[in-house]
């Protein structure tokens, strides 16, 4: 019951966002090194980089910055016009930008060759506005809480607006563990609905090329999220069973 209450409240807060940070809009060639974003769930302005980076296919390394927490946050001291979070560090084009409108314009115009779509200037509107989304989620994802420091950073396979997802960020973020989040975001209209429930009828199979058909080749299935944790040897598919592993072993 307490799981169900979880998704239902995750799945508003995705619902008021109306969805964005679902779909594949454009798949981007990744750079390399990987993106570095300073991140806090619970922020509107971080949602809304986040909502573009599943757009675009993009994976990044998240150093979650919660309110209270001191294990990244400082790293953001020197972000332009006071700016702390959200923060992307792009060392393959050499660019350090802060604030969400910077950002998406970047990574719009620099790995889409594309203007900002307008869908994407409404999600940076309405950050602007009275976090509705955030306040559906009671404040989950925003403040540090104690924990143990990983050696390594875990993986998380997951895509914005995913509700079972984002609980597991959650998580993540208040236990400021870092970790690189792969974004496996829906590349057509007939993989929208749940795992179990798609709106093309019979065995899912991915279209080849994308990255959630070397998924699914891994791993059978595309079930979404799926923590690796390299400093144990640990796989894990629901939410529900991640949350509890990084309670016993991270949190303090």
């Amino acid at each position: 019951m307490r799981n169900f209450s979880q998704v239902a409240g995750s799945s508003l807060a995705s619902s008021i966002n109306g969805w964005r940070g679902t779909l594949v809009l454009k798949a981007a060639k990744p750079p390399s090194p990987l993106l570095l974003l300073y991140d806090r769930e619970a922020d509107a302005q971080c949602r809304a980089v986040r909502e573009v980076l599943t757009a675009l296919g993009l994976d990044a390394r998240i150093r979650p910055c919660p309110i209270g927490g001191d294990r990244f946050s400082h790293d953001t001291e020197e972000a332009t016009e006071g700016q702390r979070i959200p923060l992307l560090i792009d060392d393959a084009s050499g660019q350090r930008i802060g604030g969400a409108a910077a950002i998406i314009r970047h990574l719009f115009e620099t790995y889409a060759e594309m203007p900002v779509p307008l869908i994407y200037r409404a999600g940076l509107l309405q950050a602007r506005w009275p976090d509705l989304a955030s306040r559906a989620r009671l404040g989950r994802g925003a403040r540090a809480r104690p924990s143990r420091a990983p050696l390594q950073p875990l993986s998380l396979w997951s895509f914005e607006s995913s509700p079972f997802s984002r609980l597991v960020r959650e998580r993540l973020c208040e236990l400021e563990l870092p970790y690189t989040l792969h974004n496996l975001g829906k590349e057509h209209w007939s993989e929208l609905g749940p795992a179990s429930r798609r709106l093309r009828p019979g065995p899912y199979e991915p279209a080849p090329g994308g990255k959630r058909h070397e998924f699914w080749l891994q791993h059978g299935r595309v079930q979404l999220p799926y923590l690796v944790d390299p400093n144990h040897q640990v796989g894990l598919f629901e939410s529900a069973e991640i949350i509890d592993y990084l309670e016993s072993r991270y949190a303090l």
